[in-house]
Parts: C-alpha cells; structure tokens; sequence
C-alpha cells in the first residue's frame, strides 16, 4: 500500500532538456543516491534502469517517458520524489508535452559546454504553457570548455528565463570537484572514490565572487518580498537562512525567478544539492490549492481542491501497451482518493470503468496498490476505453479537466503489408499504436489505395515500423518518406450559398450567406483553439440555432480537403451572417452539406496558398568542411541564419524544408568523414516556392 504523507513534502518533478545533456543519467544517480537503487545504470551500457524499451537500449536515448519515485530528506522532513525522466529528442517532443501536463515542477538540465540547445528552447516553451515552475542544473561541468555563466547569460537571452546561480562551481588543478551554496556560504567538495561530499573551506579565490553572487541574489529575492526588503535594507544579516530560503522557494513557485545549479552528474558530483533544491524549492500540489475545470452538463467553470476528502479526479496523460500488448494508463489524481474495486466515469465517453488494480510505477516495473490519493501518479491496467487526454472522475461528481497540446505530424511514409493474410493484423495494430501516441496518425489514401502513417520525423516512424513488426508481427513494406503539407487562403470572400434537391417527396433546401479566409492571428495564437474559427453572426432566426452547429460540421469536414492539392487548411474562420430555410426540406444534412459545397466554389478564388514545414536545422562541423556543408544546405532551399565557433567546430545554423532533410543523416556523415552532427525541429509551415511545388 502506498505511504501517505502530508502533501506539503510531494513533488511531482520531471526532468527535462535537448537531446544528450543527461536527463537519463542525472536521473540514475538519484535513484542511487537516495537508496531507490543499489547500483548506477548507464545508458551507454545499455543498462539504466529508465531506458528499458529495446530501441532505447539500441540507440542510447530516452523513447518514452518513464516514471518512476524515491525519498530524501531535507531538513529532518523525508519528501516524496516522483519523477519523469522525458525523451530529448525533437520526433518525441509529445513525451514531454503530456508530462509536463501533469507536473508541478521540472528540472530542466543544459549541457555546460553546449548551454542552451535549440530543443532546449522546445521544452522551456512547453513549460511556459503549463506554467511549470523550474530549477536549472548545469550538468557536465566536467568537461573541457563548460561554462555556469555563458548558459546562465544564454537562458535569461534566449528563453527570456529570470536565471539566478545559487552556487558557484569549484574549479581545482582544471577540474570541477564541488560547489559553494550562496545562501549558507558552504563550501563542498566530493571524493572520486566513495561519490559523497565533504564540507570544506571556500577557496580564497572564490571569496570575492561568492559575496558578489551572494549579494546581488539576495537584493533580487528582498526586491520581490517586501516583507524582506525592509529588514534587508536595514541590517541583512538579521535575516535568516531559512527565511531567504522562504523567500526563494516562493519566487520559483510564482515563476518570477529559476534558481541554477551546477554539477555533473556522470561524475556523481553535486547530484545531493540539486535534491535539496527540489525539496527546497520546487512546489507541492498544495501550491495549486485548487484544480479548474468545466461541469460537462452546463460547461460552466467549477474547481476541485487539491484534498484527498474531494470527490475524486483525475487525468490520463499517457496510455502504453506493456509487454503482453495490455493497455497501461497513466494517470494524475488532482483530488479525493481512489481505491482498487472503486467505478469512475470517464468524462469524455460517459461511459463507467471499473478500476480492477492500481500500480506504482518504477519505470517498467510495477507494483501494486490498493490505494492512491490526490496528487499521486499511478497507472492502471483496468481502463478500457481511455485516451491520452482524458479526464476520469468520480461517478457523482464529473468535472472535465483541460487536456493537453498535440502538434501535428510533419511527415508520412506509405506501408503495405507483405502477406495480404496480415492486413486485418495490421489495422488493429496501428489503431493500439495511435491510442497510444496522439502524434502518431494513420490516413487511407483512396486515390491510391496506400496506407500512409504520419509522426513528428523519421527517427520517431522508424521506432513506430520497429513495434510493427516486433511488438505485432506485422511485416510491411515501406515507400517513399511524404511531408505532411497544409494549404492556406491568403484572401477573404463573401458570397451566398445554395443547396435545393426538391423534385417532390422529402428534399433538401439551405441557404447561406457566409464568408471565408484565413484565421485571425490572435485566435490561432492559442492552441487549444484549434483551426477553425466559426463565427454565427445570424440574427433574426433566420437559421435556428440549432441547425447552426450542423453548419460548422460542414465547414470543418470540408476544410481537410484544400482547392490545391487536397492537403488540409492551416486555418479557416467562417462568418455565417444569415440564410434561409424550408418549413420542411431544411435538414441538419442540408445545412452540413451546403456548407462543403459553398466552401469547395469559394476557396479556389480565395488565392489558396501550399504551405511545407520548415525545419530549423543547427549542424555541427569540423572547419575543413564547412564549405562543403553550407554548399549542401544551399542545394536543399535552405536559408542559412548564421554560424558561431564552439570549442573548435562551427555550428551552423540555418532553415531547411523537411522534405529537403530525408536522408540528411547518412549524407552528413559521408561528407565530413563521419564527424558531423545534426539537430533539427519544426520552425512552423511556410510558403512552397514554385521551383518545390512538383514535390507536394
């Protein structure tokens, strides 16, 4: 049975960062340095305990998002850990999206030579809009070149974050061995040997910089606390450790400041420290001491308090399938408790579950409970009809909590199955892999008769073909990679819509006058509203209100198919302004139907636009070949937005469209004797030039 504890010492944490700068890693060593585990894994070993997917272990990076928990104590108070340890690289970016949805703090990690990444600047802006509280750790500081001030710098330039070090690293003979805390002015250093500090003194070079660090964060802290800042400005020194503590902890919490530290966790060096900020400093469920939602029955706006008294609530972020092809969901309980044998009502279906059996998990292992309470993430192999997303409540009391964001697929490749016997096989086999990643869709081509599935890139379809094949036993065949396109219309029209099928007997009569054109930028600036904007401007009864929602299900079906080449509409707002009805043909069909034919004779006229994803690429390269490399992206359409020396290679940053990437890997490494690196995310979508225009 699980533990309860006073929810002031739980956090909820994940850990998050680029590709590479040692999410997995960091997280190992803290299983190891609170007991959870007796022996660090590597990745590189292919032994961490979080890397237990067959291609995590091939490759070496984080796939899927594990969860896993531990205790440590701070201050006498042993805290409850649970933590995230989230994928890096861009194809999985979903991983992070729905853990983040979910968290109440992360760490988020940078590598101190390369400081902040471009996936780096993915993840901050994720965080943002969950509004997650954050503490940065350095990691790597024991490599030649790092540097705790120039990715403390890049992070207040490049993500607009209120950085501030509460530390300052040791450096001894070139090599970092430990960290002076700018609150208590201590000074540790850790032994090689046994991975444990000792107190020391602060080197005499370091007394200067440390009372100018110590000084310039306490005047940032009695700034934003008033109670403080009197007393400050009087004598500081009445102040107490505890109390700047305070004061810092709720400066994170607000999300005013984000605390840094430095260390390196390969090393098993300042690994403690970064615990006690996280129990420090990141916050509880109770610093959200209420959760918001809709009441499905009247969509007016109601709360749920963070108690383990309220009636129950949760939200299921990620749905997997285990070992034996069984659907695993992961959920957050916002409030109440939940017990095995309880019913709850999924929100979305209205439809009752029964919860057979409740785990805790510890990346791929299980173990199981009989109980959980708010602010706990556990997962449950008795929900049947979940999806990511959803909201599960109790049977009496249903709230409808916010979901999460998914971004769209930015590319596709088409499949076949290589027996016919197969192919019931593999529907069912791509049905349980998109309920199980939401950037994952499946698409029938009709005019082809081609299966194409769409993912985030071609690292994350080439895991997706690998669960087909061992996962299912499905074997396919696969084409040519396809770029997932979206058209746009760049002007706006009004004109007035007809369907009439009346030749006696039941017929069909609707009449609209609408306009079309693209979507207000202000709307698509929030996610959540989707593509299109509908606007009912009908006045008079002119429709009824209830006919006016089978009017937007026309438009929105009918924006899928754009007037170029089929590709779907980035975005369409419709202003219904009136229309006409029939005392007997005009049908909610009619209205759906009038709708797509008005919207197929208007959009060719609206100057429809192909829009391609574009990529922002950074490629790393010896000098000697730099030529050859910006020659290369040249010939791809790509527009180069500069280049920087760093530690003796030219990063070169530029912006490529994705269908001009397939393959860039293999081409890389063959042009620069297999020492060029690459990165890559989506920039967004921009206009297809008449020389690409054949390729879509």
């Amino acid at each position: 049975m699980m533990k309860r504890r006073a929810l002031h010492l739980l956090r909820n944490i994940g850990i998050v960062a680029h590709i590479d700068a040692g999410k997995t890693t960091l997280t190992e060593r803290i299983l190891y340095f609170t007991g959870k585990s007796h022996k660090i894994g590597e990745t590189h070993q292919g032994n961490s305990q979080m890397d237990t997917l067959k291609p995590e272990i091939e490759k070496g990076i984080t796939i899927s998002a594990a969860a896993t928990q531990t205790e440590w104590q701070v201050n006498g108070q042993t805290h409850r850990i649970n933590i995230i340890d989230t994928p890096g690289h861009v194809d999985f970016t979903i991983e992070v999206e729905r853990s983040l949805r979910v968290l109440d703090g992360m760490v988020m990690l940078f590598d101190a030579v390369a400081g902040v990444e471009p996936q780096s600047e993915t993840v901050w802006r994720q965080s943002q809009r969950y509004a997650v509280p954050a503490i940065a750790y350095v990691n790597k500081m024991d490599r030649p070149g790092s540097d705790f001030f120039t990715v403390i710098q890049q992070m207040k330039d490049q993500l607009g974050a209120n950085a501030w070090p509460i530390q300052l690293p040791i450096i001894k003979d070139n090599a970092f061995v430990g960290v002076v805390d700018l609150l208590s002015r201590e000074a540790l250093v850790w032994s090689k040997e046994t991975g444990q500090a000792q107190s020391t003194a602060i080197p005499a070079e370091l007394l200067e910089s440390v009372e100018f660090h110590r000084n310039a964060l306490l005047e940032e802290l009695a700034s934003t606390d008033e109670a403080l800042l009197d007393r400050y400005l009087d004598q500081s020194n009445s102040i107490r450790e505890e109390e700047w503590q305070a004061s810092l902890r709720s400066a994170v919490v607000q999300r005013s400041m984000v605390p840094v530290l430095a260390g390196a966790a390969y090393k098993n060096i300042a690994v403690q420290p970064l615990l006690d900020a996280i129990g420090l400093y990141l916050p509880s469920p109770l610093d959200t001491p209420s959760t918001e939602g809709l009441d499905p029955g009247n969509q007016q706006s109601i709360e749920r308090a963070v108690d383990p008294e309220a009636p129950f609530a949760g939200l299921v972020f990620k749905v997997i399938l285990d070992e034996q092809n069984r659907r695993l969901s992961f959920f957050r309980i916002y409030s109440g408790r939940l017990a095995a044998g309880d019913s709850i009502l999924n929100v979305r279906t209205g439809k009752k579950e029964r919860i057979s059996q409740l785990y805790q998990m510890h990346a791929n292992k299980r173990t199981e409970l009989q109980e959980a309470f708010a602010g706990d993430i556990v997962a449950s192999l008795s929900l049947k009809q979940t999806r990511t997303g959803d909201t599960i409540a109790d049977m009496k009391a249903p709230i409808l909590l916010e979901s999460l964001y998914v971004p769209k697929p930015v590319m596709g490749v088409a499949i076949e199955v290589v027996k016919t016997a197969q192919l019931d096989k593999l529907g069912l086999a791509l049905a349980r892999l998109a309920e199980e990643d939401p950037t994952f869709k499946v698409a029938h081509n009709q005019e082809t008769g081609q299966t194409i599935i769409q993912g985030m890139g071609e690292l994350h379809l080439e895991i997706v073909l690998d669960k087909l094949q061992h996962d299912f036993g499905v074997a396919v065949n696969i084409g040519q990679p396809q770029v997932s396109y979206f058209e746009r219309l760049q002007e706006t029209g009004r004109q007035w819509g007809r369907l009439k099928k009346q030749s006696g007997g039941p017929g069909l009569f609707a009449e609209m006058d609408v306009e079309l054109g693209p979507a207000d930028p202000a709307f698509l600036a929030d996610p959540s509203n989707g593509r299109l904007q509908f606007i009912d401007k009908v006045v008079g009864g002119n429709i009824p209100k209830s006919l006016i929602p089978f009017v937007e299900k026309g438009f929105r079906t009918a924006m899928e198919s754009g007037p170029l080449a089929g590709h779907p509409l980035e975005s369409l707002k419709v202003t219904l302004w009136d229309g006409k009805t029939h005392s007997k043909d005009s049908k909610p069909l009619a209205f759906e139907l009038c709708a797509q034919n008005t919207y197929r004779e208007m959009a060719r006229d609206l100057a429809p636009q192909l829009l391609e994803p574009l990529m922002q690429v950074e490629v790393q390269t010896p000098e000697p070949y730099l030529g050859t490399v910006i020659g290369d992206l040249n010939r791809r359409r790509g527009l180069i937005k500069g280049q920087r020396l760093e530690h003796g290679r030219i990063v070169v940053h530029a912006e490529v469209p994705l269908v001009e990437m397939f393959g860039y890997v293999s081409h890389l490494r063959s042009s620069t004797a297999g020492r060029g690196t690459f990165n890559m995310q989506l920039r967004g979508y921009t206009a297809v030039n008449k020389l690409a225009t054949h390729q879509a």
